[in-house]
């Protein structure tokens, strides 16, 4: 007997494996479509280990020409460019390459690096790896505690593994440094093209942090380029700070400007942001004709912020559907829970889709 069954033909045997093999490939894909980002409290690090015999560890610094080949060489990918970012240490053995670790690379642009890898105190991890010939000598892990303590002395109170699989490699992380997930996300929706996004709100923001934390979480396809606000004192900017995306006031000096003056102003800024959406978040100004004209891919949470282009709001309404808006003057979002601060992030991504 074999896997539990007595086959009758060489045909249930072939059927059965294939089974299995597909369940073992999904359950292979499921765990790499999910990613994880692991932090590491650097007050916990010990970096007292000895290296293996033979084998020299640099401190960290640039990374040279010959060990950025020798990671294109080994690992392929990214890693050298990413090396390149940050600071590396570099393990040795005859004077070649034999692992490397890089600490606190800069300017990387990941989409699993918009959150904790945005505060302050914290320092991001790799990537590193080791010669297959030296694998299992304990290097590894010596290379990884040694990174952790350069990044405690340099000042960061936390360490960010990013992208990290699940199963035996974030076991292993967890296992070395006493790492603890973080954030987790879905790989397929970070790797799913993303539409550039403004965003247009003009007071306490909860909608649009909503919806940053969603596209943040890749359960949104959007790229948010800018928050606009009329509103000098709106909470909805500092949320933007907060979340570190880039954030404008263009308010209307009345003494200074026409409507209309203002309305151009404001629809060239827009226009300078090349979004592919618009949202209107609490955007408390109604907006004229040729601004909706602007950006067809348009969709509106506010109260009255379309102004109407024709005498009956039922046909704007047609021509300029709101989003989650059955009447130019409701308010309740569609998909939303009473009482709920969260928006329907599902009802957003599929309205996105469907556009």
């Amino acid at each position: 007997m074999r896997y539990g069954i007595a086959p009758s033909s060489l045909l249930d045997l072939w059927q059965t494996c294939s089974l299995r093999s597909v369940h073992w490939i999904n359950q292979r894909f499921l765990i790499l479509s999910k990613i994880l980002n692991l932090v590491v409290d650097l007050a916990r690090t010990q970096t007292r280990d000895e290296p293996p015999p033979g084998i020299e560890i640099a401190p960290p610094g640039p990374a040279d020409e010959r060990t950025l080949a020798w990671i294109d060489e080994t690992f392929g990918g990214t890693w050298s460019s990413e090396a390149f970012a940050g600071s590396t240490i570099v393990a040795r053995r005859s004077d070649a390459p034999v692992g490397f670790a890089t600490i606190a690379p800069q300017g990387l642009r990941f989409a699993w690096l918009s959150g904790i890898a945005c505060e302050r105190d914290v320092g991001i991890f790799g990537p590193f790896g080791v010669a297959p010939a030296e694998r299992k000598t304990g290097l590894g892990e010596l290379l990884l505690r040694r990174s952790l303590g350069a990044m405690h002395e340099r000042g960061y109170a936390r360490a960010l593994i990013p992208a990290v699989s699940r199963g035996r490699l974030a076991q292993y992380y967890e296992d070395c440094t006493g790492a603890a997930i973080a954030e987790r996300f879905d790989l397929d929706a970070l790797l799913r093209p993303q539409r550039r996004t403004l965003v247009l709100a003009s007071g306490n923001g909860s909608n649009f942090q909503a919806v940053a934390d969603a596209a943040r979480s890749g359960e949104l396809s959007l790229d948010i380029v800018a928050l606009f606000s009329n509103n000098l004192h709106a909470l909805a900017l500092a949320r933007a700070r907060d979340a570190g995306l880039p954030s404008h006031v263009i308010s209307w000096n009345r003494g200074d400007e026409t409507r209309e003056q203002y309305d151009q102003r404001l629809l060239e800024a827009a226009a300078a942001e090349r979004p592919d959406l618009v949202l209107l978040l609490g955007w408390m100004h109604l907006l004229p004709e040729p601004f909706v004209r602007a950006f067809p891919e348009l969709l509106n949470r506010s109260y009255r912020s379309i102004r109407p282009a024709m005498t009956s709001s039922c046909r704007t309404e047609r021509r300029f559907p709101p989003f989650g808006v059955r009447a130019p003057c409701a308010t309740r979002w569609p998909g939303r829970a009473a009482g709920s601060e969260r928006p329907s992030t599902a009802l957003l991504q599929k309205q996105i889709a469907d556009r």
